[in-house]
């Protein structure tokens, strides 16, 4: 508890430092606990110091934490890769935000199934900004269209736009990545399309939030500086077939 109390408060601190830098409010930035393969025990640590906004990258992993979880006030985005034939099982376990939806096939399912639940859902469009084969996302030059289609549809409530940047230690390769999702959020923002918000930035990690941070971004998502290594490697989750 102690341990995750204290990164919790480093991390913190790194956020109020990068907007002090910025120029920007902290209270524009809101930190996501990603909590892949950390245990149900430990989740419950973060949420009782506090911190209530976390995500899951599979929904496996959703589903078995969820009856642990659901007790304790709490907001829960899903930042995975998500496939068609989990979304009813998604849509069981209060999910308020998909941040990974990328695909139109993807957003028809999921209008269907929250048409017969007579629900609605805010969803952030996925951009892969650094144009690298393993990464999800819609194409750059494909996602204002996206956009453009997904607004048809009135379950899905789009609040803004996600991606993973390059994994690199060149600040500067990496700042590409963020000033490209801003520049697609500015060119959304003029288009004036109905049914679309373009409030959240979602873009950092542990690794890169200060970057992230001075190009715009209003959701970091961290999850090994405050849970602790992981099990598995990156690849694990971006592997669609592992669900």
């Amino acid at each position: 508890m102690n341990e995750i109390i204290a990164n919790l408060n480093q991390i913190n601190n790194r956020i109020e430092d990068a907007c002090k830098k910025a120029g920007r409010n902290p209270k524009e930035v809101k930190l996501l606990l990603a909590t892949k393969t950390v245990p149900a025990e430990r989740i419950k640590m973060a949420l009782q110091a506090g911190h209530t906004l976390i995500a899951e990258n599979k929904v496996q992993e959703l589903k078995e934490k969820y009856e642990a979880l659901k007790e304790i006030p709490h907001t829960n985005h899903f930042i995975g890769h998500l496939q068609t034939n989990k979304i009813k099982d998604l849509l069981k376990c209060g999910v308020s935000c998909i941040q990974s939806l990328d695909r139109l096939d993807l957003a028809e399912k999921l209008h269907q199934r929250l048409q017969f639940e007579n629900k609605t859902i805010k969803v952030l469009i996925q951009i892969n900004t650094s144009n690298e084969e393993s990464k999800f996302g819609v194409n750059p030059d494909n996602a204002i269209e996206l956009v453009k289609q997904v607004a048809k549809l009135e379950t899905l409530k789009i609040k803004g736009l996600m991606t993973i940047g390059l994994f690199s230690a060149e600040t500067e390769k990496v700042r590409k990545c963020f000033r490209l999702l801003k520049d697609i959020q500015q060119q959304i923002i003029a288009l004036n399309i109905p049914n679309v918000e373009m409030q959240e930035l979602s873009m950092g990690m542990s690794g890169d939030m200060e970057t992230a941070i001075a190009e715009g971004a209003t959701i970091i998502r961290v999850g090994t500086a405050i849970f602790g290594q992981r099990i598995y490697p990156d690849s694990y989750y971006w592997n669609e077939n592992l669900g």
